[in-house]
């Protein structure tokens, strides 16, 4: 099963009056999975207790968002590593700086080299869905995306030129 996204027909012209159409893509998520549905899959893939996978998890949690919280970079072990981010006001005078600038804090995560490479293997499947939200066209990709520039951290795909791989065009798939 590939990454399922979605291509949605919309007005991408910024002038008033104007319009412009263009098919945007995005991801389309599935569900979010709640925390019992993981720990039992976990339970089942390691062979290990459901009540010891949940206190483990419940631990991991708690370090992470502990740590976290103290400026670390903390790895989250086949994942990657989280750290908190924030978005300030910037002012030109050193009297007025105060945490009353911070106007959002939020989580980054950086995915590790094997999880970008298996992202990076997985076939999309592309719905389009015209201005109407009628299916006119999907898309399998089969084709590999460019590799990710060296440095690692940087985010990849989005400008992929290659092939596509199996198409239909406005029969009925609706």
């Amino acid at each position: 099963m590939g990454i399922k996204v979605k291509a949605i027909e919309r007005n991408v012209a910024f002038e008033k009056g104007k319009q412009k159409w263009a098919f945007v893509m995005q991801a389309d998520l599935y569900s979010q999975l709640n925390a019992t549905k993981v720990i039992e899959e976990a339970a089942v893939r390691s062979g290990l207790p459901k009540a010891v996978i949940n206190a483990g998890w419940a631990a991991i949690g708690d370090v992470i968002a502990a740590w976290a919280t103290e400026g670390h970079s903390v790895a989250v072990p086949g994942l990657g590593s989280l750290r908190f981010g924030l978005n300030s006001t910037a002012v030109e005078d050193v009297n007025k700086v105060s945490a009353n600038l911070i106007t959002r804090r939020y989580i980054i995560f950086v995915p590790n080299t094997e999880i970008k490479k298996e992202l990076e293997e997985t076939s999309v499947n592309i719905t389009c869905y015209d201005r109407n939200g009628k299916v006119v066209k999907q898309v399998t990709s089969t084709d590999t995306p460019p590799t990710t520039p060296s440095g690692g951290d940087t985010p990849s795909g989005g400008d992929s030129t290659g092939g596509t791989g199996s198409e239909n065009s406005g029969d009925g798939l609706e």
